[in-house]
Protein backbone atom coordinates (compact mmCIF):
# COMPACT_ATOMS: atom_id res chain seq x y z
CA UNK A 1 0.00 0.00 0.00
CA UNK A 2 3.20 2.16 0.88
CA UNK A 3 4.68 1.66 -2.35
CA UNK A 4 1.77 2.80 -4.71
CA UNK A 5 1.41 6.03 -2.56
CA UNK A 6 4.70 6.61 -3.39
CA UNK A 7 4.33 5.78 -7.15
CA UNK A 8 1.51 7.90 -6.86
CA UNK A 9 2.65 10.97 -5.83
CA UNK A 10 5.81 10.42 -8.02
CA UNK A 11 3.20 10.45 -10.80
CA UNK A 12 1.78 13.71 -9.59
CA UNK A 13 5.25 15.59 -9.16
CA UNK A 14 6.16 14.41 -12.80
CA UNK A 15 3.00 15.87 -14.49
CA UNK A 16 3.32 19.00 -12.23
CA UNK A 17 6.60 20.21 -13.25
CA UNK A 18 6.32 19.17 -16.70
CA UNK A 19 8.87 16.63 -16.97
CA UNK A 20 7.09 13.68 -18.29
CA UNK A 21 6.74 13.71 -22.36
CA UNK A 22 2.81 12.87 -23.27
CA UNK A 23 0.86 12.58 -26.36
CA UNK A 24 -1.79 14.77 -27.18
CA UNK A 25 -4.47 16.87 -29.41
CA UNK A 26 -3.16 20.79 -29.89
CA UNK A 27 -3.90 23.54 -32.38
CA UNK A 28 -0.54 24.84 -33.82
CA UNK A 29 0.05 27.83 -36.07
CA UNK A 30 2.54 30.59 -36.37
CA UNK A 31 3.14 33.02 -32.98
CA UNK A 32 2.89 36.38 -34.46
CA UNK A 33 0.53 35.29 -37.04
CA UNK A 34 -1.97 33.61 -35.68
CA UNK A 35 -1.43 33.46 -31.83
CA UNK A 36 0.01 36.83 -31.57
CA UNK A 37 2.50 36.06 -29.60
CA UNK A 38 3.98 39.50 -27.68
CA UNK A 39 8.02 39.77 -28.10
CA UNK A 40 8.50 37.18 -31.02
CA UNK A 41 9.70 38.59 -33.92
CA UNK A 42 9.50 36.75 -37.56
CA UNK A 43 7.23 33.37 -38.14
CA UNK A 44 7.92 30.43 -35.74
CA UNK A 45 5.92 27.62 -34.64
CA UNK A 46 3.85 27.71 -31.72
CA UNK A 47 1.56 24.96 -29.90
CA UNK A 48 -1.48 26.03 -27.90
CA UNK A 49 -1.66 23.50 -24.67
CA UNK A 50 -4.69 24.11 -21.97
CA UNK A 51 -5.43 27.66 -23.58
CA UNK A 52 -1.75 29.22 -23.63
CA UNK A 53 0.17 29.31 -26.53
CA UNK A 54 4.28 28.13 -26.52
CA UNK A 55 6.99 28.19 -28.76
CA UNK A 56 8.03 25.56 -30.13
CA UNK A 57 11.86 23.87 -29.89
CA UNK A 58 12.73 20.93 -31.48
CA UNK A 59 10.33 20.98 -34.79
CA UNK A 60 10.38 24.39 -37.25
CA UNK A 61 7.11 25.89 -38.56
CA UNK A 62 8.71 24.98 -42.44
CA UNK A 63 8.96 21.73 -41.11
CA UNK A 64 4.75 21.35 -41.97
CA UNK A 65 4.46 22.71 -45.17
CA UNK A 66 4.71 26.32 -46.69
CA UNK A 67 3.81 28.60 -43.79
CA UNK A 68 2.55 31.29 -45.94
CA UNK A 69 0.74 29.13 -48.95
CA UNK A 70 -3.05 29.60 -47.62
CA UNK A 71 -3.23 26.62 -45.36
CA UNK A 72 0.15 27.27 -44.16
CA UNK A 73 0.51 28.00 -40.56
CA UNK A 74 0.87 31.48 -41.34
CA UNK A 75 -2.58 31.71 -42.66
CA UNK A 76 -4.64 29.16 -40.69
CA UNK A 77 -4.42 27.79 -37.16
CA UNK A 78 -4.19 23.71 -37.50
CA UNK A 79 -4.89 20.85 -35.24
CA UNK A 80 -1.87 18.69 -34.82
CA UNK A 81 -0.78 15.24 -32.40
CA UNK A 82 2.27 16.80 -30.62
CA UNK A 83 4.25 14.43 -27.99
CA UNK A 84 6.84 16.45 -26.23
CA UNK A 85 6.86 18.74 -22.88
CA UNK A 86 7.02 22.36 -21.71
CA UNK A 87 10.47 23.51 -20.31
CA UNK A 88 11.74 26.84 -19.98
CA UNK A 89 8.72 28.42 -21.12
CA UNK A 90 9.02 26.54 -24.27
CA UNK A 91 6.96 23.19 -25.60
CA UNK A 92 10.22 21.01 -26.50
CA UNK A 93 8.62 19.11 -29.11
CA UNK A 94 9.75 15.30 -29.98
CA UNK A 95 6.89 14.77 -32.03
CA UNK A 96 4.16 16.46 -33.96
CA UNK A 97 1.80 15.48 -36.57
CA UNK A 98 0.06 18.03 -38.16
CA UNK A 99 -3.38 16.37 -39.25
CA UNK A 100 -4.93 16.80 -42.47
CA UNK A 101 -7.72 19.33 -43.19
CA UNK A 102 -10.36 16.63 -43.48
CA UNK A 103 -9.27 14.62 -40.30
CA UNK A 104 -11.55 15.31 -37.46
Amino acid sequence: MKSVAIIMALGLLLSLTGCRSSQRSARIGCATCIFHMKNVAGCKLAVKLDGKPYLVSGSDIDDHGDAHASDGLCNAERIATVEGKIENGQFSAKRISVLSQNEP
